[in-house]
Order: structure tokens, then C-alpha cells, then sequence
């Protein structure tokens, strides 16, 4: 379960909408190609 604690943030950390746009570039036409952006963070902890 503590494993699984890492990667549950990571996916939060996602989102499922994406950034938040402002509602002007919402209206306007994706741009053309293909675009991907996002952030991740990920961190280690454990004793050894």
C-alpha cells in the first residue's frame, strides 16, 4: 500500500482535464498538430 501511495499522487497530479485555460483560449480552435504538456513529480522515501 505505501508503494501504491507514490503513483496515486502522480496520477492526481495529472488531472483529468488538463491546466486550466482562461475561457477566451477555451472558445478558439485547438491549435493544429499535436500538442502535449503536463508536469510530474515524483518523490522517494524509505529507510534502508
Amino acid at each position: 500500500m505505501i508503494r501504491l501511495f507514490p503513483l496515486l499522487l502522480l496520477l492526481g497530479a495529472c488531472g483529468v482535464d488538463g491546466a486550466p485555460r482562461p475561457p477566451s483560449e477555451s472558445d478558439s480552435p485547438p491549435p493544429p498538430g499535436l500538442v502535449v504538456s503536463g508536469s510530474a513529480e515524483m518523490g522517494v522515501t524509505g529507510s534502508f
